[in-house]
């Protein structure tokens, strides 16, 4: 049996994305539509900035959908002399 049938995963988005697929990738994970998390972002921007940290921190951290890899992962692979998926 599949282990994987089922599961979500939190990811950037490929479809849903108009800067790099962060908000479309969380709205696609909670289920909701990718332009309520977008808002979301804008009002924690607005109220103190954090939006705009969260958002680059998300987009660092969570891994593209058509690759499976983070930029993260991407930078630390070029720094040890490994192949990447990017």
């Amino acid at each position: 049996m599949n282990e994987n049938f089922g599961k979500k995963s939190l990811r950037r988005s490929g479809s849903q994305r108009i800067l790099t697929g962060v908000c479309g990738g969380i709205g696609e994970y909670v289920g909701v539509d990718a332009n309520l998390v977008r808002l979301a972002f804008a009002v924690f921007t607005l109220l103190g900035g954090s939006g705009v940290l969260l958002y680059v921190i998300a987009w660092l951290v969570m891994p593209e959908s058509a690759t499976g890899t983070s930029l993260v992962e991407h930078i630390i692979r070029n720094f040890q002399g490994k192949r990447s998926n990017l």
